[in-house]
């Protein structure tokens, strides 16, 4: 008669650590020819921002000289940067716009 010892499991629990992807800020910048009224409405189409937020941020960029647009995945933030950018030439205004 042979005894065997018995079988023990050892539960293994893994734990996985993700990273939330960087964010990479649009920043707009302030510039003595493009109206105000352009700002807000871009601030709302590209960057889905309500009038209120919208007139906010216009005026931080006014008294401030830069404020924040938005934070985004690289990717994201460089197609909004791109699409305000082209906003803008198209109605014939310089704003500068980067990601940050």
């Amino acid at each position: 008669m042979t005894t065997e010892a018995p079988v023990i499991e050892e539960k293994q629990t893994v734990k996985k650590k993700f990273k939330e992807p960087k964010k990479y800020n649009v920043v707009v910048m302030n510039d003595n020819f493009t109206p105000m009224e352009f700002v807000i409405a871009m601030l709302m189409t590209i960057f889905k921002h309500d009038q209120n937020r919208a007139v906010d941020i216009t005026l931080k960029i006014h008294n401030d000289g830069s404020a924040v647009a938005g934070s985004y995945s690289h990717e994201i933030a460089e197609q909004k940067s791109a699409d305000a950018i082209k906003m803008a030439r198209s109605h014939g205004h310089p704003l500068l716009v980067k990601v940050d």
